[in-house]
């Protein structure tokens, strides 16, 4: 197999983010802990089923420390973005952990907030392929996750829009 290219390895990046968030959550883990096995145990890891993407560890240790580093202010700002009647200690996990890493990115890295959005939405049908989040009609997630990461980027990076 031929080495991942800089962006394959950032949206692996972005991916393993997602799902380290998700672990640290509902493990109590510390970030160092779960930032040690994901580079150890993951990145490049094959197993009988599939061979697990080359990512980029300095993106996905950003990503990571940025996430909780501002986490109060990102999870205000997934707020303001959700309905009043669905703040984000009710939305799925797995969500929560993909809005705190694409906020974290949106506030503290220089990538541009549409290619943060493009990114995540694609991370989002990673988790949610058919509509499997029970909460959505099917095929749904993707567009919701769209309509929140977009308003989060107008208010977080207004000058890029």
């Amino acid at each position: 197999m031929k080495r991942p290219d800089k962006k394959q390895m950032r949206s692996a990046a972005r991916l393993y983010a997602v799902q380290a968030l998700f672990q640290m959550e509902v493990s109590g883990q510390t970030v160092e802990a779960v930032q040690a096995e994901f580079e150890t145990h993951r990145f490049g890891a094959v197993y009988d089923e599939a061979e697990m993407a080359e990512g980029d560890v300095g993106h996905f240790r950003a990503l990571l420390g940025h996430a909780v580093n501002w986490q109060a202010k990102i999870d205000q700002l997934t707020d303001r973005a959700l309905v009043a009647k669905w703040p984000i200690d009710r939305i799925d996990p797995v969500l929560r952990a993909l809005f705190r890493a694409a906020g974290a990115e949106m506030l503290a890295m220089p990538t541009p907030p549409k290619v943060v959005i493009t990114e995540f939405v694609d991370v989002a049908k990673a988790f949610f392929p058919e509509g499997k989040e029970a909460n959505f009609p099917e095929g749904k997630e993707a567009k919701f996750v769209n309509a929140v990461l977009d308003h989060m980027a107008h208010e977080a990076r207004p000058e890029a829009f």
